[in-house]
C-alpha cells in the first residue's frame, strides 16, 4: 500500500513537473530531500533529526524514487505474466466450448 501511495504521489508530481524537493515541509518551510522508509513519507533534514525520525531507515529523495520504481515495475512485470497466463486459459476454455 506504502509504495502505491509513494508511487501516486510521485506520478502526480511528475505530471505537475515537481519534485518532492520542491513540495517543502509544512512544519518547516524546507524541501524534502529525505524519504523515511518506515513512514513512507517523504521529510525534511530538519524532521529526520526529530525523535519521531531519528530511528528510522532513511533514504535520499532520488534514490527512494530508483528503489520504489524498480519494486513497481518488478510488481508490474509479475501482473503481466499472470494476465498472459490467465487470457492463455480464458482462450483454451473458449476453444472448449466451442
Amino acid at each position: 500500500a506504502r509504495v502505491l501511495e509513494v508511487a501516486k504521489r510521485l506520478s502526480l508530481q511528475a505530471a505537475r513537473g515537481e519534485t518532492a524537493e520542491e513540495e517543502g515541509c509544512e512544519r518547516h518551510q524546507e524541501p524534502l530531500k529525505v524519504f523515511c522508509k518506515d513512514d513512507g513519507a517523504f521529510i525534511c533534514v530538519i524532521c529526520r533529526e526529530s525523535r519521531a525520525h531519528r530511528s528510522h531507515a532513511m533514504l535520499p529523495v532520488q534514490d527512494a524514487v530508483q528503489e520504489y520504481k524498480g519494486q513497481i515495475q518488478a510488481h508490474l512485470q509479475v501482473l503481466k505474466e499472470d494476465r498472459d497466463k490467465l487470457l492463455e486459459i480464458r482462450e483454451a476454455e473458449m476453444r472448449r466450448s466451442w
